[in-house]
């Protein structure tokens, strides 16, 4: 069974990993908490699926230009610094949330504004701290180390959205905005404890940051088949198939429940991560990582194309009351695709992180978040059109078919993944 449960190792011999890793597991799950109280804010002002999907386009345009220019950040100037003040942004929008609920705020812009301030923060801040951790671990212990965040990401995705619900219909937004500001100072003390972080010495980095540096990491990336790949598979997946932005009209006119159901069917994929990261004891002796990520992928797809025949069997009758039988089976194929993607985060995260050197690591970090982050965000808008036009059910089996058929169009022009070797990692 060791073998097989997850490898804590990473916590065991770094506490400066140990400090991090539970500091934003805790933030995470207050970030969490507010992505599906704002989702409900816009749609209980709106009734609109679409509306809550443009949510995704607020954030989308700050995510990529401060995504790629807070990489160059990180690899100019002292990671933590850089986590530090990217994360005081953050904290501040929400404090703003929790201001424009409190006033009893009708006005969606003003929170299409918020949610873009929080996506910019978050696009500096996640550079830094992903690029941090390698500088903490041995490169053997980082797929035990993203199996753990991975753990941690979805116990919060798992908690958040449903605690998130539950303080919407009991106490109101302004309450649950609050408990994330609050839970984020976990992060805030973690950032300040950690020692000071800076790039390592490079004769390739220029000397002034500017757009050239940003230029410098997307022309490395273009040329790094592997690295590339990770990004365009993951890209396909979530831009076809994320169907979060389904779940508040799923509540209210597939399976009944409203709100509360909305927080199910978002913990239900976390769910399914989180049992995927507790038996990941076998990930570090995964050689073909390429092959692992894309066999993920596909069974993310199939899964969100049996949520889909779940609801196209339920039918948009919107019912009274929940129906028992179609949420659990909604839940059983969130759960599996869970699963799935948190097998492919672990190995995507793993070859970026191997792979790269470390005077490119925060540049195509901020590649990465603006692909983990900004594909969903397109995902939203894609896929809350394609509602309005045959419904929630056929959006998702639709997604998740595209998904899938174009996934394995990538792999097969592109067989250097399949053959990517973990022993020797080449990007």
């Amino acid at each position: 069974m060791p073998s097989v449960l997850v490898d804590l190792t990473p916590v065991r011999v770094s506490p400066a990993f140990r400090r991090l890793w539970l500091g934003l597991s805790v933030a995470n799950l207050g970030s969490q908490l507010t992505v599906v109280a704002v989702g409900l804010q816009v749609y209980a002002l709106t009734a609109s699926t679409l509306a809550v999907g443009v949510l995704g386009v607020c954030a989308l345009v700050p995510l990529v230009v401060f995504g790629l220019y807070g990489g160059a950040l990180v690899d100019h100037y002292d990671r933590r610094t850089v986590a530090l003040v990217a994360s005081v942004v953050s904290w501040v929008a929400v404090l703003g949330l929790v201001t424009q609920a409190a006033l009893g705020n009708e006005h969606v812009g003003l929170l299409y504004g918020l949610v873009a301030v929080q996506s910019a923060a978050g696009a500096v801040n996640s550079p830094a701290r992903s690029a941090i951790i390698p500088r903490l671990l041995e490169p053997r212990l980082m797929p035990a180390a993203n199996a753990l965040q991975t753990i941690g990401w979805n116990t919060a995705l798992t908690v958040g959205p449903l605690a998130g619900a539950l303080l919407v219909a009991g106490v109101g937004y302004a309450w649950a905005y609050a408990v994330d500001a609050v839970l984020f100072t976990f992060a805030l003390t973690a950032l300040l404890r950690l020692p000071p972080v800076p790039p390592e010495p490079s004769a390739h980095r220029r000397e002034r940051l500017g757009l050239g540096s940003v230029v410098d990491g997307l022309r490395y990336l273009g040329t790094q088949r592997n690295v590339r790949m990770t990004f365009l598979v993951d890209l396909v997946a979530m831009i076809t198939a994320m169907p979060r932005v389904l779940f508040p009209a799923v509540g209210v006119l597939y399976l009944g429940g409203g709100e509360t159901t909305t927080g199910v069917l978002v913990a239900a994929i976390a769910v399914g991560g989180i049992v995927a990261g507790l038996f990941s004891g076998g990930l570090a002796r995964v050689r073909w990582q390429g092959r692992i990520i894309a066999v993920a992928i596909t069974a993310w797809g199939l899964s969100i194309v049996a949520f889909g025949l779940v609801l196209v069997t339920a039918g948009r009758t919107t019912p009274d009351h929940v129906l028992p039988v179609a949420l659990a089976l909604a839940v059983v194929t969130l759960a599996l695709a869970g699963a799935s993607d948190t097998v492919s985060a672990v190995f995507r995260q793993t070859i970026l992180q191997t792979a790269t050197p470390d005077d490119m690591r925060g540049r195509l970090q901020g590649v990465f978040v603006v692909v983990v982050a900004g594909g969903p965000r397109l995902g939203e808008l894609v896929l809350g059109a394609l509602a309005t036009r045959v419904g929630e059910g056929w959006a998702a089996v639709l997604g998740g078919v595209a998904c899938v058929v174009l996934l394995w169009v990538l792999v097969r022009a592109q067989r250097t993944f399949w053959r990517y070797d973990a022993l020797h990692p080449t990007p």
